[in-house]
């Protein structure tokens, strides 16, 4: 054995020594934490109700939320943190510095959605803007007020236990997460190269229609990849009562609709989850004439790489078949990805998971199954960066117990009568993102 052999084995059997001895990642002491910690959001809790009151009575669609981004801008100012606004169009990004340790990313969306509000609150939304082209009625029926709730009750209550981390704090507020790309926008603005580095570790939430105050998490495949679709169907108009001088393009489109599921039932391996949704058909103007255009609009959703390329094969060719068999050009295919899968990672879920199940005890659950809605989260941890989105409930059990006895689904995310309750919601939601922050972060010093 040579002299530089016998050196090199040496220092590594060093190095093997030294992590063996060295002392595994701190865990949070919960039950020190929570007294301090709930005091806080007592105390906190008329500002952020009165803040998720004046949100959802005025919501803000995707790349106009200026009002929402200007007020959770001057909130974060108030408390200290160096703020930028306009940084992917309408986001905002805040950053605390508090010492020596890593850099942590937690996110809140800040559009709402094109739609009625029907939840008959005394807050509820009448707030309309332009959106493609025509005006539109806008809600929070997402949830994203809660979570800009959440999210300065969750600054408030870190800078208060401050004297308890070391590190830096990167809160930002992301425009148009509602499929507009939003946080792409903000990653091509700089998102990781103007605010010091790329974050260590990314922590998000979501409001559904568990019981409200309850909090749910998993390692792996969170939420399903989202690609739009667009077809555009070419055909010949006439009149409607002469169908046999037409190249029916609304024909077309009912075909494609129906036909396009045979992907699904024939092609995908049925235990793979995939989803071919048609949302929206526009054509003609008239009932007596047949248009030259029919325009579909979809969605795709999927888990597994492997499942969505078949998926999108399959959508072209079904466009395609539908064409050639009216004897129409070939159709516009048009598919644009507007969020891959979010994946936890799972050593910081495995590390996480403890100090939920210690702060919520039976109301923290580990979820066994991914989420079949779509996120763009997945665009700073497929940057690299490790993250843990968790789920908090947001619904009235009595409401969910009323609505299982009749056999019925309680309203969910993107329903008109979605309404979360605020309290316990927010309360906990602040309470699982402090405590989550707070264990990946060094004791101060």
């Amino acid at each position: 054995m040579s002299i530089v052999t016998a050196r090199q084995r040496l220092l590594a059997l060093a190095a093997l020594a030294a992590v063996a001895l060295s002392p595994p990642a701190r865990a949070l002491d919960v039950g020190a934490v929570q007294p301090a910690l709930h005091k806080e959001i007592a105390a906190d809790w008329p500002r952020m109700e009165a803040l998720y009151r004046d949100l959802h009575t005025h919501p803000e669609l995707g790349f106009q939320e200026t009002r929402t981004a200007a007020k959770l801008a001057a909130d974060m100012r108030g408390l200290g943190f160096t703020v930028t606004e306009n940084v992917g169009r309408t986001g905002v990004v805040a950053i605390y510095r508090n010492g020596p340790g890593p850099l942590v990313l937690i996110r809140t969306e800040l559009d709402a959605l094109p739609m009625k509000e029907r939840t008959g609150l005394p807050y509820a939304s009448e707030a309309r803007q332009q959106w493609n082209g025509r005006e539109t009625y806008v809600t929070h029926s997402c949830g994203h007020d809660s979570h800009m709730a959440i999210w300065t009750g969750t600054a408030r209550a870190l800078l208060t236990l401050k004297s308890k981390w070391s590190g830096t704090l990167m809160f930002i507020g992301q425009p148009a997460e509602e499929g507009d790309g939003g946080a792409k926008a903000m990653m091509a603005d700089g998102l990781f190269t103007r605010f010091g580095g790329k974050p260590d570790y990314a922590f998000a939430l979501h409001v559904g229609s568990g019981p409200a105050g309850e909090i749910f998490f998993k390692s792996g495949p969170v939420t399903s990849a989202a690609d739009n679709l667009t077809v555009v169907f070419h055909g010949r108009g006439a009149h409607g009562s002469m169908p046999n001088q037409s190249i029916d393009p609304v024909m077309m489109a009912a075909r494609f609709v129906v036909d396009v599921q045979s992907v699904i039932s024939r092609e995908k391996d049925p235990f793979a989850f995939g989803v071919v949704t048609i949302g929206a058909i526009q054509a003609g103007s008239a009932g007596n004439i047949i248009p030259d255009t029919a325009e579909l609009k979809g969605t795709i959703r999927s888990y597994d790489d492997t499942v969505r390329a078949r998926l999108h094969d399959g959508v072209r060719r079904a466009a395609l078949g539908v064409a050639a068999m009216a004897g129409a050009p070939a159709p516009d295919v048009i598919l644009g990805t507007t969020g891959r899968s979010v994946i936890n990672d799972d050593a910081l879920i495995a590390r996480t998971s403890p100090v939920l199940k210690a702060a919520f005890g039976a109301r923290a659950h580990d979820d066994a199954r991914p989420w079949t809605a779509s996120e763009d989260f997945s665009e700073f941890v497929n940057a690299g960066v490790p993250g843990a989105y968790l789920s908090l409930g947001g619904l009235d059990p009595a409401q969910i117990a009323a609505a299982a006895a009749k056999g019925e689904p309680v309203p969910t995310n993107h329903s008109p009568f979605f309404a979360p309750l605020p309290e316990p919601t927010i309360k906990a939601g602040v309470e699982a993102m402090t405590l989550t922050v707070m264990n990946v972060m060094p004791v101060k010093r």
